[in-house]
């Protein structure tokens, strides 16, 4: 399963412990704002950039989760399911470090796409904790043997990384028993700035209120507080938020606002009791004759019908509009036709966010995380038109 791969200037893992069993060993003084981590953005709407993060950075977002978590799972030994991959923050500060911290065993699965695998593996362990992304709870949903599954042990579900679909937290509710709780976070957070209250009894829609010590903002594009309950760009400040971009000044001072506010790239809105929704990735928004149209938004409706498996929006050039909706779905249900997704659609939606095009897949491009890659679909669109 490991591609091929070059690192010309790295030295071997057995050179290594050779040149160090001839040397000394020397004590290093450690400072709260020395760099533990480059931890590496997904890079699934741009470039990859190295973030900085400090012992601070980190030891802050453990004590944070903790105190968030560990009140809601009692004191009971606990086993957490991890499907993600260790390089990732969601997986190394969540399930590594927070679950450790809590006295947890970790069930650690390598290849999450052998579904198959994955549910045997599952079968076998009391489960406690399972952590993941929206397309790994829908592929387990859609799963027979996982759906057989005994969940008696089953305490906590949690959803990250990106958007958990209101047809996918709904059917976990009632395949599981248990809600499915979203939270959220960036490698520029450590990665947790927002989880929902684990006593929540159903899907919210909502990302939750901030965890301790992070202060959230709504702003516009010229920085300034939109109104409560108006839609802006998610900004978010606390112990937990990066340094900077590892030798990228530049790309530092586009996210990180004189006052300390990192600027997400999310749009988001506030409601008066404090929960955050997340309306979509800034740069995914489409442009429709003039009005904003949000992916998520087209993606939750068309997961709603019974025939798909997955979907994508991303907008594509349209001579009268600007832009337009197309979206790319995994069936369900092979006989689907676009003309049936589409009447599905005009139900539910406002006319100029109804899609125009269908592409039906096998299956949709996705990260190593799982998060489906609506950038390379957008990019594939636009060398064919």
């Amino acid at each position: 399963m490991v591609p091929a791969w070059s690192l010309p200037r790295a030295i071997s893992f057995r050179t290594a412990l050779a040149k160090g069993a001839s040397a000394e060993l020397k004590a290093v003084t450690v400072q709260h704002e020395d760099l533990a981590f480059l931890q590496y953005t997904g890079g699934t709407t741009g470039l990859s950039k190295g973030a900085m993060l400090t012992h601070r950075n980190i030891l802050a977002n453990l004590a944070q989760a903790h105190a968030w978590i560990k009140p809601g799972l009692g004191t009971e030994q606990h086993m957490v399911v991890t499907a993600l991959p260790l390089y990732h923050i969601f997986a190394l500060t969540a399930n590594c470090f927070t679950f450790f911290k809590i006295g947890a065993s970790n069930l650690l699965i390598t290849n999450p796409r052998d579904l198959p695998g994955f549910v045997a593996e599952l079968g076998k362990y009391p489960f406690t904790v399972l952590t993941g992304v929206n397309t790994l709870f829908n592929g387990l949903l859609n799963n027979d043997a996982f759906c057989a599954l005994n969940f008696a042990t089953l305490k906590v579900t949690l959803g990250g990384g990106m958007a958990v679909q209101r047809a996918v937290a709904e059917r976990w509710k009632q395949v599981t028993g248990k809600p499915l709780i979203e939270a959220y976070g960036l490698t520029e957070t450590s990665p947790a700035a927002a989880i929902n209250p684990l006593d929540i009894s159903a899907y919210t829609g909502a990302i939750g209120v901030p965890i301790s010590s992070t202060e959230i903002a709504i702003r516009d594009d010229a920085g300034k507080d939109v109104p409560l309950g108006e839609r802006g760009e998610l900004c978010i400040r606390g112990p937990q938020v990066m340094k900077g971009y590892y030798n990228r000044p530049e790309e530092t001072a586009k996210v990180i606002m004189p006052d300390g506010f990192l600027l997400t790239g999310d749009i988001a809105v506030m409601d008066e009791k404090g929960y955050v929704r997340i309306v979509d990735r800034k740069k995914d928004m489409i442009l429709v004759s003039g009005f904003n149209v949000y992916p998520n938004e087209v993606e939750d409706v068309v997961a709603l019908h019974p025939g798909v498996v997955e979907v994508a929006a991303v907008g594509v050039p349209h001579d009268k509009s600007g832009e337009a909706v197309k979206i790319f779905v995994v069936k369900k249900d092979q006989a689907l036709t676009a003309e049936a997704l589409v009447a599905f659609c005009r139900e539910h939606l406002t006319g100029y966010k109804v899609p125009s095009q269908v592409e039906f897949r096998a299956e949709l491009p996705k990260s190593n995380v799982g998060k489906i890659l609506r950038r390379e679909l957008r990019d594939e669109s636009l060398k064919k038109a």
